[in-house]
């Protein structure tokens, strides 16, 4: 097949959060399984060193228009991943001469609407400029939403596009991009489109034209595809989800291990795999050290998040005082909300020696939280997938999750399947049933050592790979084709 994967971000080349990860590791894979994959992003000026990938084309999209101010001239620029997938960077100085990729000091550039619905419009464009014809479009987030629209709209009657097929993944569903339609006058094919389907009031939105639109949907768990479809998951888009759940599936990301294998971390002193677990609480003990903790037998509770109420940092926050009366180590390294940082930091100021709260965001902590703590924290609200629980899997680390989307499809609760379990799971988001949890896990800890390291063995088996995920991806590719 040959397939166009549309991101905003790509990793290795401009990042901000998971989303980036997906495209890079999705792509690679394909590829290595003999899928011919080109994958399209934003040529935005705050990538390092952007004016050294060669240009391989240019495009004005609406070439043929009446009115010349829809006519918006582009560059296609080239690098790779790993030096096996071609990557095309839409240039146009004037949506992506930012000094980020979004926004500037949290708040969103005021017309986002329409540089993303130009890099969908020049995305499609700059294949036939570039001659390729893809079967697959795969379009991810509300960023590229447009895309499917155009395909459907625009391209319907072209002799090579109207063929295509579409699939859109929903790595989080609460951002859907409504806009103002004066923000896609330049593409007067969609502004003109008024349809319940893909409104949001007066608005466009983004997200539901990638809904309404495409051939297949999908999101980065079954779990989070499920909550999708509940007036309490649904992000105000339920319905939405509702007309479509025939064809909303689940698929869980996979995890790149190459960069979190305790075994060969070089961010740890004292590695350590599955045969020589015992070595992990020597590096236990000397986070302990690092953080000014006595070391010790204490159990170690990690935490590694944004500082946001998606993280769950609201149910951990009135509880935090109640189970650091017990004799426990917390560690938090999390950046974000200003005001959620200055309560953690009052906590951990009340708790010298017990708790370390980390407001600025460093690697190789991150990776040391990983492998020294007993547990890991992740009572997320909503979790369309989640990274740090398979991370945390990977270096015998328990995770503390709640019961939903990526985390519960990915951790299974000790007190529900004692011989199969590898963490811990609540259900309801309560700061009760959150302090609950933490007891039980420390129960199990000071009751029964050997059965704590039975459950980091079974943790450190489990793997979540990428040719797994990509299997299932194919699967999907070759059911919107059949559609």
């Amino acid at each position: 097949m040959n397939i166009l994967l549309l991101s905003s971000e790509v990793a290795d080349i401009q990042k901000t959060g998971g989303l980036a990860d997906v495209a890079k590791a999705l792509p690679l894979q394909l590829q290595s399984e003999g899928h011919d994959v080109r994958v399209v992003m934003p040529c935005y000026t705050c990538i390092q060193n952007y004016e050294k990938f060669s240009i391989i084309g240019e495009g004005i999209i609406n070439s043929d228009s009446d009115n010349p101010i829809n006519k918006i001239p582009y560059r296609i620029r080239k690098t790779y991943l790993n030096k096996v997938v071609e990557v095309w960077l839409i240039e146009c100085n004037r949506f992506y001469d930012r000094t980020s990729m979004y926004g500037d000091n949290n708040q969103a550039y005021a017309d986002n609407g329409s540089r993303f619905a130009f890099f969908c419009a020049a995305a499609l464009d700059a294949c036939k400029v570039l001659n390729y014809w893809f079967d697959i479009l795969h379009c991810n987030d509300w960023h590229t939403g447009i895309a499917p629209m155009l395909l459907k709209t625009k391209y319907k009657d072209d002799p090579f596009l109207s063929k295509a097929k579409s699939v859109i993944t929903i790595h989080n569903g609460a951002f859907q991009g409504a806009f103002d339609r004066n923000q896609i006058s330049f593409l007067p094919e969609i502004a003109s489109v008024y349809n319940d389907k893909i409104s949001q009031g007066s608005y466009i939105n983004f997200l539901k034209c990638g809904v309404y639109y495409s051939d297949k949907i999908n999101t980065v768990s079954q779990g989070y595809a499920t909550e999708l479809t509940t007036y309490l998951g649904g992000h105000g888009m339920t319905q939405s989800y509702l007309e479509r759940q025939n064809d909303l599936s689940g698929i869980v990301n996979g995890c790149d291990y190459s960069d979190w294998d305790p075994s060969k971390d070089q961010h740890l002193r004292i590695r350590y795999d599955i045969n020589s677990l015992d070595q992990k609480v020597l590096g236990k003990y000397l986070l302990q050290r690092k953080l000014g903790f006595e070391m010790g037998d204490t159990p170690l509770y990690g935490m590694v998040a944004r500082l946001t109420e998606q993280k769950g940092i609201g149910l951990l926050i009135p509880i935090l005082d109640r189970f650091l009366q017990h004799n426990v180590q917390i560690v938090i390294e999390a950046t974000g909300d200003p005001y959620l940082a200055s309560q953690i930091k009052q906590i951990a100021d009340k708790h010298p020696g017990k708790m370390v709260f980390q407001p600025v965001y460093d690697n190789i902590l991150a990776h040391q939280i990983e492998a020294a703590s007993d547990f890991f924290l992740m009572p997320s609200i909503f979790e369309p997938c989640g990274l740090n629980q398979m991370y945390s899997l990977a270096y015998g680390t328990l995770p503390i999750v709640r019961a939903v989307g990526g985390l519960k499809d990915t951790v299974i609760d000790y007190d529900t399947n004692k011989e199969e379990a590898t963490g811990f799971v609540f259900k309801d988001p309560s700061s009760e049933e959150l302090l609950s949890c933490l007891r039980r896990t420390l129960i199990l800890y000071l009751e029964a050592p050997l059965e704590m390291k039975r459950l980091k063995l079974n943790a450190m088996k489990v793997r979540f790979r990428w040719s797994d995920s990509c299997k299932q991806y194919i699967e999907l590719y070759r059911a919107a084709i059949k559609k």
